[in-house]
């Protein structure tokens, strides 16, 4: 079973007030997310956003939002590129391939030349 993690792609300061306590210290930041398994790590179209209040440390919410933080969200979700998504192998898929065409040369070789009989 694949784990995520989100990988931060941008973060940007917004100055707009926050809902909860009105102070202009916020952070907008993208997360791109990517799935870590042994045999392969994959990176994922999927982009998400969390913006957060530095002073109160709440999480603003897409239905707390001003007109003001909408414009500024557009504004840097514009300027957000995500990395494409791609499939890479780890060593250990690539290991156990190896093994398994190794295992399936003997095998023939063996049978191939009359050592073990069926």
């Amino acid at each position: 079973m694949p784990t995520e993690e989100l990988v931060i792609i941008k973060e940007a300061s917004l100055t707009n007030n926050c809902p909860e306590c009105f102070n202009q210290d916020m952070t907008l930041s993208f997360y791109q997310k990517h799935l870590l398994s042994k045999f392969y790590n994959r990176t994922t179209s999927e982009v998400t956003h969390i913006i957060t209040c530095n002073k109160c440390n709440s999480k603003v919410y897409p239905v707390l939002w001003t007109e003001d933080i909408e414009r500024s969200f557009e504004y840097f979700q514009k300027m957000v590129t995500a990395e494409p998504s791609s499939l890479k192998f780890t060593k250990f898929f690539y290991l156990m391939l190896l093994s398994v065409v190794i295992l399936g040369v003997v095998t023939y070789y063996l049978f191939s030349t009359g050592i073990i009989k069926v």
